[in-house]
């Protein structure tokens, strides 16, 4: 929690000093942030419909449909692909792993998920150190390396390039591609990293968060369904940078939730995940990944 608390107080200073020329620079870095495919608005309608029936069948059953913070432990298995034994070769020491973790638990503290390390696999491949979202490479790679079933998170860490920084699965697709579950980020995204300003592992969390079944912020742009979480106020587009007081849906309640981990603000200005959006991922992996 001290970490969490020193983590949100850098957040608020970075906003008050961050210049819109550096925001536009971190745009243009990383101009992909993220390449999670995200379900089309027929997709989304259908997994919001099978979650209300999920939810009303275990109410009908009296289940609880509130897991205690902490209460739910992930096994993560690290799957570090490289070109050589170096760090720069994409050699990833174990100590950024444990980093990592230790950033994903102060992100999802008060969630009911901690995550721990299972294992840690190396394989020195060309072809898969490059992979992008659905190409072969990754296909590949996923086959041979995946562990698990669908309550374990399988991390991939590689160098996709093209400004491309992470892409993940969502819950609701493991039944049908069960090997290709899973979260993919660009190594040097882990903390300590050098892709800066995305350099402090805040990729995994935001990424992670889709692998628990969250959209962005910025999902369904000013419509009503939004990102299908009532306490993220509207969001027309994806902020960069550190943006202060940015409201792109001028018709719709509250500012943008530019310090949310599901946008694409830099590492240091993310820093929270709302209460609905903790209730969704709750929701979500009980129905998918119990």
């Amino acid at each position: 929690m001290k970490f969490q608390n020193l983590r949100r107080a850098a957040a608020m200073a970075a906003l008050l000093v961050m210049s819109v020329a550096a925001a536009e620079d971190s745009e243009q870095s990383y101009s992909k942030r993220c390449m999670t495919t995200m379900p089309s608005l027929a997709e989304r309608e259908t997994i919001d419909r099978n979650l209300q029936s999920f939810l009303a069948a275990r109410a009908a059953k009296g289940v609880s449909l509130n897991s205690a913070p902490g209460s739910i432990t992930v096994p993560v298995y690290f799957h570090v692909i490289n070109i050589g034994s170096t760090l720069a070769q994409g050699n990833v020491p174990e100590s950024q792993l444990n980093d990592q973790i230790a950033v994903l638990n102060a992100a999802y503290a008060g969630t009911p998920f901690v995550y721990t390390i299972a294992g840690i696999d190396r394989t020195t491949n060309a072809d898969w150190y490059t992979m992008s979202p659905g190409s072969s490479a990754e296909k590949q790679a996923k086959k041979a390396l995946r562990k698990g079933g669908a309550e374990s998170l399988n991390l991939y860490t590689a160098n996709p390039g093209g400004g491309l920084l992470g892409w993940a699965t969502f819950p609701s697709s493991y039944a049908s591609q069960p090997k290709n579950d899973g979260v993919v980020v660009l190594y040097t995204s882990l903390p300590g990293g050098s892709a800066v300003p995305y350099d402090e592992g805040d990729t995994a969390t935001h990424e992670v968060g889709h692998w628990q079944g969250l959209y962005h912020t910025f999902q369904g742009s000013c419509s009503a369904q939004n990102d299908s979480v009532s306490d993220t106020p509207a969001e027309r587009t994806a902020a960069y940078g550190c943006p202060v007081n940015r409201d792109s849906c001028p018709g719709k309640a509250g500012m943008d939730p530019t310090t949310n981990f599901m946008d694409y603000v830099d590492d240091s200005c993310m820093f929270e995940f709302t209460p609905d959006q903790t209730t969704r991922m709750d929701q979500m992996h009980q129905q998918y990944r119990s």
